[in-house]
C-alpha cells in the first residue's frame, strides 16, 4: 500500500501535542507490560522448578515457550493490523496477553503453565509491533526519531524492574503474581486504547501464507523440543531428541523453499541476497542464542550456588539493565555518525568481557565483580542488540524496511529460545556430571543438597555454571564474523544502477 499524501511538519517547539501524548502513553503502557514479562520471570524458575518438582530442561520452556510464541505471531502482524485494523489488533493482542496471565497465574502443573505461557506469548508478540505501527502512523516521520527518544526510556526500565519486581513478587507474595500482576497494568490499557486510541478501518490486505505458517511454526517447535530433550534421554543419540530436531529441520528447510518461490511468504528469505541482511541476521541471531541464554542462567547462579532470594537475585540483575539503558541513546547517536559496524563490534567486545568474567564464577566471587561484569554485558547489549538490526536498513529500499524488521525480529526471538534450551541442555550436563548420583536430574540434584554437605559440593556446582558460560561466550565468538561484515559508514541512498534497480523492483512489489 502506498499513499501520496504528506504529513503535515510539526511546529519546530511543539513535537508532542495532545493527541501524540495520548497515544504514545496507551503504546507504553501495553509494550511496557509484554517487556517485563519476558525479564520477570527468569528470577522464578528455580522456584517454579521446585514447586512442580521438575527438571531444568522441562520448566525452562515456560521461557522458551513463550520466546517461540512470539516468534510465530510476529510474521502474522502486518496481515492482521491490515485485516482488522491497528487499534482493534492492539486491544485483541492486549487481550489475549491478559487471558494468558491470568492462565498462567492459575496453572497447576509444569505443563499447564507451559501450554498457558505459549497463549500468552500469541498476544505478546503482536502487542509491540502493532503498538509501533500506530505510534508512528500518530507521529509521522518528521517526529518519529524524537518520539522514540522520549517513549523508549520507560521501555528500558523493563529490564531493570522486571526482575527486582519478580523477585519480590515470588519471595514475599507468591510467584502467581509475576503473572497476575498484568492483570492491572493491562485492563487500564484496554480501557484508554479503547477511549484514546483514533479509530481507523481494515484495509486491503495480502492472502495469508497458511502453508508457510504450517512449515514454520511446527518446524522451529520440534527442533527447540529435540533440542531440549538432550539433557533428559540420554543426548543427540536418543529418538526422542534427534528425531524430532531432523524433522524440525526438515520443515524449516521446506519453509525456505516455498517462502524463495511464494509472492508474499511469512519472511521474505528474497532479502537474504543482500549482504548486508545477511550479515546483520546472523549477528543478531548469534547475539540472542548467548545473550538470552546467559540471562536465563545469571539469576540461577545467584540463587542455586550462592542461595540468594529471587528479591535479591532481581536486585544482582539491575546493573546489566542499566548498562543497557545507559548505552543505548550513545549507541543511536554514534551509529548514526559513523555507521552500524564499529558500534556492534565494540558492544560485542563489552559483551564478550563481561560474559568472560562468569566462566570465572565460584562459590564465593565478589559479588561487586560479578556486578562489574553485568554492567558490562548491559553496555553491550545496548551498543549491539538495535544498531546490529538496524544495519540491514542501511541497504534496502524503504518498501522493505516492514518485511526486514519482522525478520529480523523472528530471528532474534528464535535464537534466543534456541540458547535458552541449548544452554539448560549444558547445564544439566554439567551438573550431572559433578554430582553423584544426579543422574540427569541436573538442577534438582543441585536444590536438594543436605545443609552439612554443601561446603563440598557448592563449588562444584559453581564450577558447572563457569563452563556452561564458556558455551555461551563461544556462541558470542561466532557473532563477530559476521558483524565484521556489517556497514562502517552512515547510511547513503541507493546510488549504483543495481540497487536502484532493487530498490525499484521493491517497490513495485509493495504496489
Amino acid at each position: 500500500m502506498t499513499s501520496t499524501s504528506a504529513d503535515p511538519p510539526p511546529a519546530k517547539d511543539k513535537v508532542f501535542d495532545k493527541a501524540l501524548i495520548s497515544v504514545s502513553a496507551v503504546v507504553v503502557l501495553g509494550t511496557f507490560m509484554s517487556i517485563l514479562d519476558t525479564t520477570i520471570v527468569n528470577v522464578a524458575i528455580n522456584t517454579l522448578s521446585k514447586d512442580f518438582n521438575t527438571d531444568l530442561a522441562t520448566i525452562q520452556w515456560v521461557s522458551t515457550g513463550y520466546m517461540l510464541a512470539l516468534a510465530t505471531v510476529i510474521p502474522l502482524t502486518g496481515w492482521a493490523a491490515d485485516r482488522f485494523g491497528t487499534k482493534r489488533l492492539y486491544m485483541i493482542s492486549i487481550g489475549l496477553f491478559l487471558i494468558g496471565s491470568i492462565a498462567s497465574g492459575a496453572a497447576w502443573s509444569a505443563g499447564s503453565l507451559i501450554a498457558f505461557r505459549v497463549l500468552q506469548g500469541f498476544g505478546g508478540g503482536m502487542i509491540m509491533p502493532a503498538g509501533m505501527t500506530i505510534l508512528s502512523q500518530a507521529a509521522g516521520p518528521q517526529r518519529m526519531g524524537r518520539v522514540m527518544g522520549v517513549v523508549g526510556v520507560p521501555m528500558l526500565m523493563g529490564p531493570i524492574v522486571g526482575p527486582i519486581l519478580g523477585g519480590w513478587l515470588v519471595d514475599d507474595v507468591s510467584w502467581r503474581w509475576i503473572f497476575y500482576v498484568n492483570i492491572p497494568v493491562g485492563a487500564v490499557a484496554l480501557f484508554a486504547a479503547a477511549r484514546l486510541l483514533p479509530r481507523d478501518e481494515p484495509a486491503a490486505h495480502q492472502k495469508l501464507d497458511t502453508l508457510g505458517l504450517a512449515l514454520l511454526s511446527p518446524g522451529l517447535a520440534a527442533f527447540v523440543y529435540g533440542l531440549a530433550e538432550t539433557s533428559s534421554s540420554g543426548g543427540l543419540g536418543a529418538t526422542k531428541a534427534w528425531l524430532p530436531m531432523v524433522a524440525g529441520a526438515i520443515l524449516i528447510a521446506t519453509f525456505i523453499y516455498h517462502a524463495a518461490r511464494h509472492a508474499w511468504p511469512l519472511i521474505d528469505v528474497k532479502l537474504f541476497k543482500n549482504r548486508t541482511m545477511t550479515a546483520s541476521s546472523l549477528t543478531t541471531g548469534s547475539f540472542a542464542l548467548a545473550m538470552f541464554g546467559a540471562m536465563f542462567l545469571v539469576p540461577l547462579y545467584y540463587q542455586v550456588v550462592r542461595e540468594k532470594s529471587a528479591l535479591d537475585a532481581g536486585l544482582l540483575l539491575a546493573p546489566q539493565g542499566v548498562g543497557a539503558a545507559l548505552m543505548m541513546p550513545i549507541a543511536g547517536k554514534i551509529t548514526d555518525d559513523i555507521g552500524p559496524g564499529k558500534v556492534v563490534l565494540g558492544g560485542l567486545a563489552f559483551l564478550l568481557l563481561g560474559m568472560l568474567g562468569f566462566t570465572q564464577v565460584g562459590a564465593d566471587t565478589s559479588l561487586v565483580f560479578l556486578a562489574g561484569s553485568q554492567f558490562l554485558m548491559g553496555l553491550g547489549m545496548g551498543a549491539a542488540m538495535m544498531p546490529a538490526m538496524s544495519a540491514a536498513y542501511q541497504t534496502l529500499a524503504r518498501p522493505q524496511i516492514a518485511r526486514a524488521t519482522t525478520a529480523l525480529n523472528i530471528i532474534q526471538r528464535v535464537g534466543g529460545s534456541i540458547g535458552t534450551a541449548f544452554l539448560s541442555v549444558v547445564l544439566t550436563h554439567q551438573l550431572s556430571s559433578r554430582l553423584p548420583g544426579a543422574g540427569e536430574e541436573g538442577l534438582g540434584a543441585a536444590q536438594s543438597i543436605p545443609a552439612e554437605a554443601r561446603d563440598q559440593v557448592t563449588p562444584k556446582i559453581a564450577e558447572a555454571f563457569g563452563h556452561t558460560f564458556w558455551f555461551a561466550a563461544g556462541v558470542l565468538l561466532l557473532a563477530f564474523i559476521p558483524a565484521a561484515f556489517l556497514p562502517r559508514r552512515k547510511a547513503t541512498p541507493p546510488t549504483t544502477p543495481e540497487e536502484k534497480a532493487e530498490a525499484a523492483e521493491a517497490v513495485l512489489v509493495e504496489v
